[in-house]
């Protein structure tokens, strides 16, 4: 039972990680953290951008389970387990295969990635942090909704879409 009762703990972590990553990067990188965030949005010389301090915290903050966890509050350590896969998964899928910082096939394979990669190529069709659509970072909703949701956001602010293509 107790096996089973980790890997839950360690999947709801990685659920609950998405939900929060969410929340985090609408209301905070395109809100109050956007000087971090924009860096993200825009052209950058090198390996890193400013945007990358923000997974350095959430990597502090999964050694933090992992350390509450090992002095006696177990089920925190499989709380930063799953937090550090999710980190892992971001990197491979938002670093890797949307953005290509890392190593990656030309393509997306599969509707899923597919769907994935069009969904955050229309999250920096904005030209600023407000109008955006699409702020998960491994799951992404029906791409056509989020082009419609684009048009009209972009329509309420004011601004036009970026000339590179979204699909």
């Amino acid at each position: 039972m107790t096996v089973i009762l980790n890997i839950a703990i360690v999947l709801m972590s990685i659920i609950g990680m998405e939900i929060f990553a969410w929340v985090i990067h609408k209301y905070v990188m395109h809100g109050p953290g956007w000087g971090w965030h924009e860096s993200h949005h825009t052209e950058t010389e090198g390996n890193f951008e400013k945007n990358d301090l923000y997974a350095i915290v959430f990597s502090f903050i999964a050694a933090g389970f992992f350390i509450i966890g090992s002095m006696g509050v177990t089920w925190l350590w499989y709380v930063g387990l799953g937090l550090t896969i999710y980190g892992i998964l971001y990197a491979i899928v938002h670093d890797g295969l949307v953005h290509r910082r890392l190593p990656f096939p030309r393509k997306a394979r599969g509707r899923y990635m597919k769907r994935l990669v069009q969904a955050h190529r229309l999250h920096h069709a904005a030209h600023s942090k407000e109008g955006c659509v699409s702020f998960g970072f491994i799951w992404a909703e029906d791409v056509q909704k989020l082009k419609a949701e684009l048009k009209s956001n972009m329509a309420a602010t004011g601004q036009s879409l970026k000339t590179k293509q979204t699909d």
